[in-house]
Formats: C-alpha cells, sequence, structure tokens
C-alpha cells in the first residue's frame, strides 16, 4: 500500500484549546492508523484570526479542518469523530492509497 496522507487544520486563537484538540487528534490518529499502518497525518495549528477566518467566522471556539473541508466549527470535537473523518479523508483518496 503506498502511503497515505490526511492534512488537519485546527483553527482556534486560543492556545488550551489547540492543545485540547491536538490531543483528541492524537489520539483518533493512534486508533486509525492499526488499520492503515502508512498513514501519515500532517496536523498545523492555525492561529491567526485573519486565517482562521479563511475557513469559518468562528473564533471563539476551536474549528477542525480535514484536507481542507471543515467538518467542526465552534466546538471540541471528540476522538470518534475525528476517527470517523479520517476514516471518509481515506475514502475519498485515490484508490490505490488504500487497499
Amino acid at each position: 500500500m503506498a502511503d497515505a496522507q490526511v492534512r488537519i487544520k485546527i483553527l482556534s486563537t486560543k492556545r488550551r484549546q489547540r492543545y485540547a484538540v491536538w490531543r483528541a487528534v492524537t489520539a483518533a490518529c493512534e486508533e486509525i492508523k492499526g488499520r492503515f499502518p502508512a498513514l501519515q497525518v500532517e496536523v498545523e495549528a492555525v492561529c491567526q484570526r485573519e486565517q482562521i477566518e479563511v475557513y469559518t467566522p468562528v473564533i471563539i471556539y476551536p474549528s477542525l479542518c480535514v484536507n481542507e473541508r471543515l467538518v467542526c466549527v465552534g466546538r471540541f470535537p471528540r476522538k470518534d469523530e475525528i476517527t470517523g473523518w479520517l476514516r471518509q479523508a481515506l475514502e475519498q483518496a485515490p484508490c490505490h492509497l488504500i487497499s
């Protein structure tokens, strides 16, 4: 299986919020790597208001993008939700990336 890559952006102006979401993202990635060991996940923190507003007007609470798709707005996502979004991203990848 070729490497599959997923890009995640954590959108929040507050460091503590980004960290809490990052922990859930990390836990979800570890869980899904059991099934997709070649999965490569790139996590980026977006903390500038102007950059966040490119994706959503909500800046008070965290939001999350997976492969440039806004999947969670203005709340803390659960690990199982993130796992589902990662699976969806992998299903949308070219067929040769997932076997």
